[in-house]
């Protein structure tokens, strides 16, 4: 079945389905066939299942064992089997097996080749494998094989054939003892780079294989006894390949047809032509000789789709194009067929006169009724056209063109009418303004009052965009026959050649005025640095454009690492005038990179910079910059900390930058001086057990690198480390308070050694670990702390020690705290009330804590005013009491229990309106719940 152009086979039968197709396609212009396509069937057959005879042969002599493989397609690959599946064969230089027969080669049998062989084959497309019956090897017993010269048993075909591109395996293999070794050379020529020995060198394999690795190649087989040679031809061959195609082509009728088609292949390829898919064959009109196709004088018949095929002994190729053949009376197209022309006098006319038409028509002009004279002036081309050149008065009417063929005819008429030529007058002609003026261009038409007329300006040749133009320029049209250009606060880039064009029906006219802008000067040209000091640099540079106003001076600028952006320079000159190229740079730091531009000034203003200089680094110098802020710092115990503000990179002047730190005790001569090479240390510590604490140092801090020592500081005192406290904390004393605080109070003895800062507290849980132990710190000289947050009847242990910047003093001897139990959980029940003007006498009933509470101490009432947050506190032993409400209002009362935890929980609130003092009415309330 056919889908799309696709052809379906269900059910492919090789008898019925295998060789070549091809596809015809079909349409309105013709037919074409498409390449060959051939369908083959892969399959592998079994093997016969006669049994195999067994081989004998003595010790030392050659075997081959024939694999004879069944039916098969396409190729199927070999291998053997030896006793038992899967005990492979193993090739080297002794044994081989042959991909072209299959056979399994001996040179020299053993006693260990002694067994079954199995010859197992696979087919390369589906992997189908099948084994053939066994071939048993055995050992003659009359006696061992004696010494022989090779025998080339396995060789390539006198002629090997090969597709360039492809790989080439040829084989070579002999029998022979002492075992042959195997040797190949191209005769007549170098083995091919590329080629590889395989198989113990019984396969030269060639990849990718070209023309120029064709020739004669030798395989020779050596031992002690003799040897043996093979020779054979390899030939390579090319399918055929395009140099030239077809193409589609167009001819008027009575035309004639060349094609040619090109192309390489091994062996020279042979050409045939088809049309619509049919055999073309030379004719009366037709000739095809070596790839060429003529026709001539094609006729319609003639139209439909070609086919040019070049085909060797291995492949065709093909090429197509279609032939059309044009036959049709003239036309032109509708926008041609009326048409005015308006020029002014002295112009050249041309009206085009190029119908469509197959075959070509005659053409012929009137003018008028009267047929067109041809003159010094007017001519008709080649191709049909008319010109007119030096247009007249006289030249003005009405032309007409007819194309005329076997097929019919057409024509088309052309006005001609000739007017007076327009002019123009531009002003201002040559303009200076200096940036930020303005100006008018004013553009005035001279023309033929019938013609309508159009104004452009343009800049050096390209139209102005006056949308795009930032505002600078507007177009002011005051008059038909004139137009100005306005142009507001002129910039440099606005100088140049302004156009005016005036464009009419007729002609173009144009004309130019230059406007020329003085503005500051344009960035000099890059500046390149001559010579280099520690301090100095001297530079050179190229003026800029002075823009139409001489330079007046310079200015010279750098940027390094520490500066913030560009910044003048001192140079020498200190001013440089506007004619000097050249100056130096002062005052720079060493060992610095510098970038340096130069600006330039002149009496209208300051341009921009020039591109930077390279980056340079001035030379090393000897350090001028002491580090800054000398001071102690704090430390251990015998220890001088002496601390300074790092001197900046950009005034270490040199490689190898450090510090060198002095220092003696007050009142002593010699100095001590240490050290210091890294250029970021800011302190230095120096250690001795000998010194107190508290011991002043006269300190100074210097500088160096390579190039030498530079200053120190001033000389500052500072004072040796206090060292940490020595002594614990004594008369430690832990309280508790509450169900969640304990306080924590000590005694420090002044005389020890050291000046606390503060104290820490540590204190854990009698289960845990003292080094989980939890720490406060208290500054100053406080001696107590109130702990807070902690779990309720729980039992901790505490210290306390010293501390200060040198570090932490001994723990005290640990005190122990239990915190108080929680407070009862139960609230004061049944609450009776009974109010007598501004008294309430309250009654409750006892509360009884839990085992793990604490004990009822006795109670709190506690009453405030509504709205207000603050209470007052009543506090009994007994279950009643008596409350003054001294302000008229509505009072919230409530009870709770109060314990060594704690109070406990309140009982709900009681609201009681007060008539502060009234004794007129008694009411008895009871609460229960």
């Amino acid at each position: 079945s056919l889908i799309e152009g696709s052809l379906m086979i269900n059910n492919p039968s090789e008898m019925k389905d295998s060789g070549q197709y091809q596809c015809l396609t079909t349409n309105m212009f013709g037919s074409i066939l498409s390449r060959e396509a051939v369908l083959q069937f892969a399959y592998l057959g079994n093997f016969s299942g006669r049994t195999r005879s067994a081989v004998s042969v003595r010790e030392g002599q050659g075997v081959v064992l024939m694999c004879s493989p069944p039916l098969h397609s396409p190729e199927i690959i070999y291998s053997w089997v030896f006793n038992e599946f899967p005990s492979f064969v193993t090739e080297d230089s002794r044994r081989f097996i042959s991909q072209d027969t299959g056979n399994l080669y001996i040179s020299k049998v053993q006693t260990s080749d002694v067994g079954s062989y199995i010859c197992l084959v696979k087919n390369t497309v589906t992997n189908a494998r099948v084994l053939s019956p066994p071939t048993p090897l055995t050992l003659r017993n009359d006696g061992v094989m004696g010494e022989y010269e090779p025998k080339i048993e396995v060789h390539f075909p006198y002629t090997v054939t090969a597709a360039r591109g492809t790989t080439v395996k040829m084989e070579c293999f002999a029998l022979g003892n002492p075992v042959p070794t195997i040797s190949w050379k191209k005769v007549n020529g170098h083995n091919p780079s590329k080629a590889r020995l395989r198989k113990s060198q019984a396969v030269l394999e060639i990849p990718n294989v070209q023309l120029e690795d064709a020739g004669m190649y030798e395989c020779k087989a050596e031992n002690s006894r003799g040897r043996n040679v093979f020779r054979g031809q390899l030939q390579v061959y090319t399918y055929p390949h395009w140099v030239e195609k077809l193409n589609d082509t167009q001819l008027d009728s009575g035309d004639q047809l060349r094609w040619e088609c090109k192309a390489t292949g091994k062996p020279r390829p042979t050409y045939h032509w088809l049309k619509n898919g049919v055999p073309l064959w030379p004719q009366n009109r037709i000739e095809m000789v070596n790839g060429v196709l003529v026709i001539h004088s094609v006729n319609v018949s003639d139209a439909g789709m070609y086919q040019c095929l070049a085909e060797n002994k291995y492949g065709t190729i093909y090429a197509s194009a279609e032939l059309k053949i044009l036959a049709s009376a003239p036309t032109f197209p509708l926008n041609q067929m009326k048409k005015t022309i308006i020029i002014t006098k002295g112009q050249e006319v041309l009206i085009e006169c190029k119908p469509q038409a197959s075959p070509k028509p005659t053409i012929t002009w009137k003018k008028g009724d009267k047929a067109l004279r041809e003159s010094k002036r007017i001519t008709i081309l080649p191709h049909g056209s008319l010109r007119i050149v030096n247009a007249s008065k006289s030249d003005e009417g009405r032309y007409s063109c007819q194309g005329v063929n076997v097929f019919g005819s057409a024509e088309i008429i052309a006005s001609v009418s000739v007017k007076e030529p327009t002019r123009i007058e531009l002003t201002p002609k040559k303009i200076e303004l200096t940036v930020g003026e303005s100006i008018v261009l004013s553009c005035k038409a001279l023309h033929d009052s019938t013609l309508d007329v159009t104004f452009y300006w343009t800049l050096n040749g390209q139209p102005i965009d006056f949308e795009k133009e930032g505002g600078h320029f507007e177009s002011i049209k005051a008059q038909p026959s004139s137009a100005d250009l306005m142009i507001r606060n002129i910039l440099l880039m606005h100088a140049g050649r302004y156009g005016c064009r005036v464009q009419t029906t007729a002609d173009t006219v144009s004309d130019e005025t230059e406007l020329l802008v003085r503005g500051p000067p344009g960035p000099p040209g890059v500046v390149i640095v001559e010579e280099i000091s520690d301090t100095t640099a001297t530079l050179s540079w190229s003026p800029g454009a002075d823009n139409h106003s001489p330079i007046s001076l310079y200015n010279l600028q750098a940027r390094s690492p520490f500066s913030l952006g560009w910044q003048t320079v001192k140079t020498v000159p200190d001013v440089i005038s506007g004619d000097m190229e050249s100056a130096m740079a002062v005052e720079l730091n060493p060992w610095v990179e510098y970038e340096f531009r130069v600006v330039a000034t002149n009496k209208i203003g300051t341009g921009d910079p020039s591109t930077p200089s390279r980056m340079i680094r001035t030379n090393e110098a000897v350090p001028k910059t002491p580090p800054a802020n000398v001071s102690g710092r704090s430390g251990r115990r015998h220890e001088l900390v002496i601390a300074w503000e790092p001197v900046s990179e950009e005034f270490q002047n040199g490689q190898g930058f450090g510090y060198i730190v002095a220092f003696r005790p007050n009142g002593t001569r010699g100095w001590k001086e240490k050290m210091v090479t890294s250029s970021d240390a800011s302190k230095f510590i120096y250690r001795d057990e000998s010194v107190p604490p508290l011991t002043p140092f006269e300190v100074k801090v210097g500088v160096y690198n390579n190039k030498g020592d530079g200053p120190f500081s001033p000389i500052v005192v500072i004072c040796s480390a206090e060292g940490e406290p020595t002594a614990a904390p004594i008369d430690v004393k832990a309280t508790s308070l509450s169900v969640s605080e304990i306080l924590v109070a000590w005694k420090h003895i002044k005389e020890s050694l050291g000046r606390p800062q503060g104290f820490e507290v540590g204190y854990w849980k009698d289960m845990e670990q003292e080094e989980a132990a939890e720490k406060v710190k208290t500054e100053g000289n406080e001696s107590s702390i109130l702990l807070t947050g902690l779990e309720g009847n729980t039992l901790y242990h505490l210290t306390v020690r010293a501390y200060n910047a040198a570090g932490y003093g001994p723990p005290s001897t640990a005190v122990q705290a239990a915190t108080k139990k929680s407070p009862p959980s139960q609230a004061p029940g049944n609450v009776m009330w009974i109010q007598d003007g501004s008294h309430v006498s309250l009654g409750w009933e006892p509360v009884k804590s839990l085992a793990n509470e604490s004990d009822v101490m006795g109670y709190k009432v506690l009453f405030r005013q509504e709205g207000q947050s603050n209470s007052q506190v009543i506090e009994t032993q007994k279950t009643s009491a008596v409350v003054l409400l001294p302000d008229v209002g509505v009072y919230i009362i409530e009870v709770c229990a109060v314990s060594e935890g704690g109070d406990g929980t309140a009982s709900p609130q009681i609201r009681v309106p007060s008539l502060a003092g009234s004794t007129d009415s008694i009411d008895f309330y009871f609460l229960s719940y």
